[in-house]
C-alpha cells in the first residue's frame, strides 16, 4: 500500500473507534477518563500450525486449574500433600471460606479462563499470568476485528482468518448450560462494577453482542435465597451471572462489607445452587503468579500430564530455597506482588538507578512473601505502524478459553495482543498506554463463516415484546433525555445572546432592559452560574464563553455535555449505532480541543453553538424516528419533555415577568430561542405582542415546544406505564401530570399578558410557578414509583 492509502484506511479505522466509543478508562489521564482505545492496524500474524500447538497448552492449563480451584475449595490434597504452600491459599484474600465446599454447576470452577502469553528468544511461548477470576479482553479482541476486518477487508478474506463467533457462541451455550432452570430460555445477566470500571466499554459491548442484560449490583436483588433482576415490571428471576466485579466486591453481606457493587445475599443464593457464577465466587485465589513454581509439579498429580505451555521461570520469594536463587539474580528480575490488588506495575530491576535498586532489594528482604520474582524475558516483538514506519515492538498474547463438554475447552482463534508504546518500553499494560492489535491465525484453507446472526430460514416467534427494563437503565435513559435536552436549550439560548451581542452598538447591547441583557440574566439562570452585568462587550463575551465551555461550572453547556455522555454510555448496550454516532458526535463538537479553539477565537463561540444544536437536533431525531415505542423510549422522552418543559417556564419567568420600553425585540429573541419564529410570523402579520406569542409558547397544541405539548405528552406516557401495586385508580404522576395540564389549558393568556402599574406580570409569575412546582412533583413521583430499584416483589 502507498503511504496514502494506509492513511485513508487507518483514518477510517479510527472514525469507526471514536463512533463505536471504544474506551479503556484511566484515571488520572490527560485526555480524560474515558481514553479512546489504542488498536495498531497492522495485525499479529499467526500460522495455524502454530496457534494449534498453543491452544493445545491453554486448554491444558484450564483443565489443571479448573482440577486445582475444585480441590482447594474441596479435598484440599494439594495442600495436604504439599503440592502447594497453604500460605499461598489461607492467606490469598480471594480465597474465599464463605464459599468452601460450595457446589459450582457441572463441577466447573472455570467456564472462562484466559492466560498472558509471550514468546521468548527460543521461539516457545510461555505462561506470564493466568486469568481465572475475571478474565478480561475479549469483548477488545472481537472489537478489534470488526475495526480492523473493515479497513483491510481485502487482507483479511485472502489470509483466510479464523473467525471469533463460534468461539462466543460456545460462551452462551456454557453459561447457559450452568442454570440450574430453563436452561433453554436461561436469564443471563452481566455483572458490571459501572462506568468507572476500566473495561466498562468492553462490558457493555459484550452484553449487546451477546444478547444478555447489563446489570450493576443495584439492579439485582436476593429474595429467599434466589437472585432476581429489578425490572419496571417487576422482580425477574436471574438464572446466570457473567460477573465483573471481583470476588470480595461481590456481597456486602459475606464478603467485604464496604462494597457497593455487589449483590447482599448473593454468596446464599450460590451456596444453595440457585444461582450460576461465571466465574464461581473464589475463584481469584488463583491470581497470583506466586503459584507458577508449583504448576508443573500439580500438572503430573492431577492431569499424569507435563505441562505443554510452560510458566517463565518464576520463583516466590516466601520460599527460602527460591528467595536464594532471587538473591543471586536479583539485578536481572522482574518483581511482582504475591497478593496483588488493583492495579500495579511491574518492577523491573534493572531499570532502577542504584540508589533505588538498594531501597528496593531491602523491602523485599524486609518481607520475601510478599514478593514474586520472575526472569525478564526478552519477549519477541511484533511490526507496529510508528508514523509512516513500521517499528518492532514488545508483544504480550492474552489468549482465552471457554469450557465445553465434560472437561474440556475451547480456545478463541484470536487474542487479545498487546503491544509496548515505544521500541524501550517493555511494558505492554494498557494503563501506562500500551497499545492493541488484532490477532489474525491464518488457515490454509477457507474458513467457517459462522456469524451469531441466525440465518434467514431460521425460525422465530412473531413479538412484539422488547423484554423488561431494568429500572436502572430506565433511570439513566430518563437523565439522558434531561440532559441532551438541557443541553440542547442552553445551546439554544447562548447563540441567541452570541448573537444578539453583535447586533447594535455596544451601549445598546449592554443596556440593562435591552434582549441581550435580559436573555443574558435568562442563561444565567438555565446554566445555574450568577453572571454579573457586563461593564463591556469584552466582559460579555468572556462570560458567555464561561457559561458555555467552563467544564468546571456544574450547570454550563459543556459540563452538560459530560453528564449526556457519561449517561449516554451507561445505556450504551440500548442505543442504536446510527444513535451512539450522534452521541460520540458531541464528543467531538465539545470536546477539549474544541474548546481550547473557541476559547481562543471568540467569533466561532456562534459556530460551535451551532453544531450543538444540530447534533443534539439529531439525537432527538433519531429517538423520536428510530426507537421502538417500548418503555426504553418512553423514558427517555419523559425526561426530555420534563427538562423541555422546565427550560421553556424559566425562559419566560427571566425574560417576560417584566414589561421593558423595548419588548419586541425581546419577544423576537424568545421566539428565535423556542425555533417558533416562522410560525409566529406566519400567523401574525401585525407586530410582536405579548399575548400571542405566550399563547404559541405555552398553548398551542401543535407547537412542539409549547408547554402543553409537553405535558401532552406527559400525560399520554405516565398513562401508558406499568401499573403499580396500590396505585389506585390514578397514579401520583398521572394526577401531577394532569393537574399541570389543566393549569395550562385553563390559562387566560391576556390575563398572563397583563402588567400591574409597576410593570409587573403577576399572573404569568405565579402561572409559571405553578407549573415549575409540578415538574419535580412529577419527576420525584417516577423516581420513587419505577426508579428507585428496589420495587416490590412481584416475580415471574
Amino acid at each position: 500500500m502507498t503511504p496514502e492509502d494506509r492513511e485513508r484506511r487507518w483514518e477510517k479505522a479510527r472514525h469507526l473507534i471514536h463512533e463505536n466509543g471504544v474506551s479503556y478508562n484511566v484515571y488520572g489521564d490527560p485526555r480524560g477518563m474515558e481514553r479512546p482505545w489504542s488498536l495498531s492496524p497492522v495485525p499479529v500474524l499467526i500460522a495455524a500450525e502454530e496457534w494449534s500447538a498453543l491452544a493445545a497448552g491453554v486448554a491444558q492449563r484450564a483443565r489443571l486449574l479448573d482440577l486445582l480451584l475444585a480441590d482447594l475449595y474441596g479435598e484440599q490434597r494439594a495442600l495436604a500433600e504439599g503440592w502447594l504452600p497453604p500460605e499461598l491459599v489461607f492467606a490469598h484474600p480471594s480465597f474465599l471460606r464463605a464459599v468452601y465446599r460450595a457446589r459450582v454447576p457441572d463441577g466447573r470452577w472455570l467456564p472462562l479462563y484466559g492466560v498472558d502469553v509471550v514468546r521468548g528468544p527460543d521461539g516457545r511461548f510461555r505462561a506470564l499470568a493466568d486469568r481465572t477470576q475475571v478474565p478480561s479482553g475479549a469483548g477488545y479482541a472481537l472489537e478489534n476485528r470488526i475495526v480492523v476486518a473493515r479497513a483491510l477487508p481485502e487482507l483479511f478474506r485472502a489470509c483466510n482468518v479464523e473467525r471469533l463467533a463460534l468461539f462466543f457462541r460456545t460462551l452462551q451455550e456454557t453459561l447457559a448450560g450452568t442454570a440450574r432452570h430453563n436452561r433453554d430460555k436461561a436469564r443471563v445477566v452481566v455483572l458490571t462494577p459501572g462506568p468507572y470500571s476500566a473495561t466498562f466499554f468492553e462490558q457493555a459491548y459484550l452484553a449487546q453482542y451477546l444478547g444478555y442484560t447489563l446489570a450493576s449490583g443495584g439492579d439485582l436483588a436476593v429474595r429467599d435465597e434466589r437472585v432476581y433482576l429489578k425490572t419496571l415490571s417487576g422482580l425477574q428471576l436471574v438464572d446466570v451471572i457473567l460477573r465483573r466485579v471481583n470476588d470480595d466486591y461481590c456481597d456486602p453481606l459475606e464478603l467485604r462489607p464496604d462494597s457497593v457493587l455487589g449483590v447482599p445475599g448473593l454468596v446464599q443464593a450460590v451456596r444453595q445452587g440457585n444461582v450460576a457464577l461465571a466465574n464461581p465466587l473464589g475463584t481469584g485465589v488463583l491470581h497470583t503468579t506466586a503459584i507458577l513454581p508449583y504448576l508443573p509439579q500439580i500438572a503430573r498429580h492431577l492431569l499424569g500430564e507435563e505441562l505443554a505451555l510452560p510458566s517463565a521461570e518464576t520463583f516466590w520469594c516466601g520460599d527460602p530455597a527460591a528467595m536464594a536463587v532471587v538473591r543471586d539474580r536479583f539485578d536481572r528480575l522482574v518483581f511482582k506482588p504475591t497478593f496483588p490488588e488493583g492495579f500495579t506495575l511491574p518492577v523491573f530491576v534493572a531499570g532502577l538507578a542504584q540508589g533505588e535498586r538498594d531501597r528496593f532489594r531491602a523491602c523485599v528482604e524486609a518481607a520475601p512473601r510478599h514478593w514474586v520474582a520472575q526472569e525478564q524475558i526478552a519477549v519477541s516483538t511484533t511490526p507496529s505502524l510508528d508514523e509512516d514506519t513500521l517499528a518492532p515492538r514488545a508483544l504480550v498474547l492474552r489468549a482465552y478459553a471457554v469450557a465445553v463438554a465434560k472437561d474440556g475447552y475451547m480456545v478463541m482463534p484470536g487474542a487479545l495482543s498487546r503491544v509496548a508504546r515505544d521500541r524501550d518500553n517493555p511494558d505492554v499494560s494498557m494503563q501506562v498506554g500500551a497499545g492493541s492489535k488484532d490477532t489474525w491465525v491464518m488457515g490454509a484453507g477457507p474458513v467457517s463463516a459462522f456469524s451469531l446472526l441466525p440465518p434467514p430460514s431460521f425460525p422465530v416467534a412473531i413479538s412484539r415484546g422488547g423484554g423488561d427494563l431494568p429500572s436502572r437503565a430506565a433511570d439513566n435513559l430518563f437523565w439522558l433525555g434531561r440532559y441532551a435536552e438541557r443541553a440542547e436549550s442552553i445551546a439554544r439560548l447562548a447563540r441567541v445572546v452570541a448573537a444578539r451581542l453583535h447586533d447594535g452598538p455596544a451601549e445598546q447591547m449592554l443596556a440593562v432592559d435591552s434582549e441581550a441583557m435580559i436573555l443574558f440574566r435568562a442563561l444565567a439562570a438555565q446554566t445555574e452560574a450568577p453572571l454579573p452585568h457586563p461593564a463591556d462587550l469584552a466582559t460579555a463575551e468572556s462570560q458567555l464563553l464561561l457559561a458555555v465551555l467552563d467544564v468546571e461550572r456544574n450547570g454550563s453547556l459543556a459540563a452538560v455535555a459530560q453528564r449526556t455522555l457519561r449517561v449516554a454510555r451507561m445505556v450504551r448496550d440500548r442505543l442504536s449505532a446510527d444513535t451512539w454516532r450522534v452521541i460520540a458526535t458531541l464528543d467531538h463538537v465539545l470536546g477539549v480541543r474544541a474548546i481550547e479553539e473557541t476559547r481562543s477565537r471568540l467569533g466561532a463561540i456562534t459556530g460551535l453553538l451551532d453544531r450543538t444544536v444540530q447534533t443534539l437536533a439529531a439525537f432527538s431525531g433519531l429517538a423520536m424516528e428510530s426507537m421502538t415505542r417500548g418503555q426504553a423510549w418512553r423514558f427517555l422522552d419523559i425526561g426530555r419533555r420534563l427538562e423541555r418543559l422546565a427550560s421553556m417556564a424559566l425562559l419566560l419567568r427571566n425574560t417576560l415577568a417584566r414589561r421593558t420600553e423595548r419588548e419586541a425585540p425581546t419577544l423576537e429573541a424568545i421566539l428565535a430561542v423556542a425555533d417558533s419564529g416562522i410560525t409566529y410570523r406566519r400567523r401574525y402579520l401585525a407586530s410582536l405582542q405579548t399575548a400571542p406569542v405566550l399563547d404559541l409558547l405555552l398553548m398551542d397544541e401543535s407547537n412542539p415546544r409549547s408547554a402543553v405539548f409537553q405535558l401532552r405528552a406527559l400525560v399520554e406516557h405516565v398513562h401508558a406505564l406499568p401499573p403499580q401495586l396500590d396505585a389506585g385508580i390514578r397514579s401520583p404522576q398521572v394526577r401531577f401530570a394532569m393537574a399541570a395540564l389543566a393549569e395550562v389549558q385553563a390559562a387566560d393568556v391576556e390575563l398572563l399578558a397583563a402588567t400591574d402599574m409597576d410593570g409587573v406580570r403577576g399572573d404569568l409569575e405565579r402561572f409559571v410557578a405553578r407549573v415549575e412546582a409540578q415538574i419535580p412533583a412529577i419527576s420525584d413521583s417516577l423516581s420513587s414509583t419505577y426508579l428507585n430499584h428496589a420495587p416490590v416483589s412481584r416475580r415471574s
